[in-house]
């Protein structure tokens, strides 16, 4: 496989050991596999794609993204760029893979929507099925895409109808859910806003594509990813509720939150304000600790998976790359491969060891706070690979300093979280959380110190000298009296009195 075949297309998109489309019209996610470090190299290059890993997180601000036909790198040098996944990779894709996998029930439910819809006739949808049921190469036009080649649809209301097509066939399958529409999809998933009817309430529900649902390895990590939620509850995670199978669907059901992410804040704002990038940042540190007391590492932390509730509440979201902290078996499997979103990734698991830590999270927070309070992620790169080297060589360029209106605390605080080696990190979330709360109360962190007390210096100063063998010698240039202001003041004026009384005494004299 070839470097660009193998590598993310975008810095900001998850690793892991496959290659996958994640939820988002503007960049669908991919994930890759890379193999340990080279002796003697700290990066590791890409080279296979092995079994899969990993899950799509959904969003609802961003709905409606059809898994693209090809996964296309873009031009290397823009690392910012994704597959284009709008409509129209969307029309060929979806339509074809309808029209092949059932396309008797799905041309059906397409031609009753597009005239109850009111945007072509009965007639006129009849004479493309008729056209489309008429062609003996399977390749063929499939009845939406004649619709939209013969323009009765546009694309969009095409990609509209879809998603409303997905929700009825899946609401058919799932009991006690009312499909209401479609959030977002990927190559992993598909997710649809639903109503719980028995406790009519809104939910989310991911379902697996049915070309997986036969998949034993496909179907064990869906269910893991539930599995994991489900051991968490706290009021700053998306809650999960349900998992299960129905028919051919294999489904997991869970909070529904109205609202945004961090990351779609960032974009419209360019930055978070110090305060309101502080509250955050508690929130989901609380929300990590909640994680890291039930064992689980979350491994993909970042801007995306971090929703905001219309009334302010930040909840981490997507547990797909989550790994329990004393699953041997699962970290053995895992050993040299990097997993986690390049942008946001830490060292460690750039380098694939086994023996991950809460540290592991702490920095990719402080990576996600590093952009909230900036406006910039915290190593730029040509590509993945770039960046995820920066992660472990580069010297951080400190928050403040990117924004001089971030005071000297929140930017020790960040560095510290996002020290290269885990052990200079903060050991615990509770930890992190003590000088989160002391920098949002205006007071000096606790634990995070980027100067040391004059006494320490000169603790360390005589411990270096004893190491030595040299007694410090204060070489510093003697202050003179003659150089204090005061002194300089008086002598002008002293100065200027002789001047004046010698002037007066010649004009004394002539007179």
């Amino acid at each position: 496989m070839t470097r660009a075949a193998a590598e993310p297309m975008n810095p900001d998109e998850p690793v892991s050991a496959m290659i996958m489309a994640h939820t988002s019209p503007r960049s669908p996610e991919l994930t890759v596999s890379l193999t340990p470090p080279p002796a003697g190299s700290s990066l590791p290059e890409p080279a296979r794609v092995s079994g899969p890993r990993g899950s799509m997180s959904y969003n609802p601000a961003h709905p409606g993204a059809e898994e693209p036909e090809k996964l296309r790198m873009p031009d290397e040098t823009d690392p910012g760029e994704g597959t284009k996944s709008g409509s129209s990779s969307g029309s060929k894709s979806g339509s074809k893979s309808g029209s092949k996998s059932g396309s008797v029930s799905l041309d059906t439910i397409l031609g009753r929507l597009v005239v109850e819809q009111g945007l072509a006739t009965s007639e006129e949808v009849r004479k493309c099925a008729d056209e489309r049921r008429a062609a003996d190469d399977p390749s063929h036009d499939s009845l939406a895409e004649l619709l939209v080649k013969r323009d009765y649809i546009t694309p969009n209301q095409l990609e509209r109808l879809r998603g409303m097509v997905e929700a009825e066939r899946t609401g058919q399958q799932i009991p006690g859910y009312r499909i209401l529409g479609k959030l977002g999809a990927g190559a992993m998933a598909t997710v649809f806003k639903a109503k719980q009817l028995s406790l009519d309430r809104m939910v989310a529900i991911k379902v697996l594509p049915r070309k997986y649902s036969s998949n034993a390895e496909f179907i064990a990590r869906f269910y893991a990813e539930g599995r994991a939620a489900a051991q968490l509850n706290h009021p700053n995670i998306v809650q999960a509720y349900d998992v299960g199978k129905s028919g051919e669907f294999h489904y997991f059901v869970m909070e529904y939150v109205e609202g945004s992410t961090v990351f779609d804040q960032i974009v419209r704002h360019k930055r978070y304000s110090e305060k309101d990038a502080i509250d955050i940042a508690i929130q989901i540190a609380e929300a990590l600790d909640h994680a890291h007391q039930k064992g689980l590492i979350h491994r993909d932390v970042k801007p995306k998976n971090v929703m905001l509730t219309k009334e302010g509440v930040a909840k981490l979201a997507d547990m797909g790359l989550a790994r329990a902290i004393s699953d041997k078996e699962a970290a053995e499997a895992e050993a040299g491969k990097a997993y986690g979103t390049p942008y946001y990734i830490s060292p460690e698991q750039i380098r694939g060891e086994k023996n991950l830590t809460p540290a592991a999270d702490i920095y990719s927070l402080g990576a996600t706070v590093y952009h909230m309070v900036t406006g910039s992620v915290p190593y730029e790169g040509k590509n993945p690979s770039d960046v995820m080297h920066k992660h472990l060589k580069a010297e951080l360029v400190p928050p403040d300093h990117v924004n001089p209106k971030l005071t000297a605390g929140v930017s020790q605080v960040i560095e510290m979280m996002m020290a290269k080696n885990p052990k200079g990190r903060y050991q615990t979330c509770k930890d992190l959380l003590t000088d989160l709360r002391a920098v949002r109360a205006g007071e000096r962190p606790v634990i995070a110190r980027s100067e040391a007390p004059a006494s320490e210096l000169a603790k360390l100063a005589a411990e270096a000298a004893r190491a030595t063998g040299e007694i410090p010698v204060d070489k510093s240039t003697p202050t003179s009296p003659w150089s204090h202001p005061l002194v300089q003041v008086i002598v002008t004026i002293v100065v200027l009195s002789v001047i004046v009384n010698v002037v007066l005494l010649l004009l004394l004299t002539l007179a």
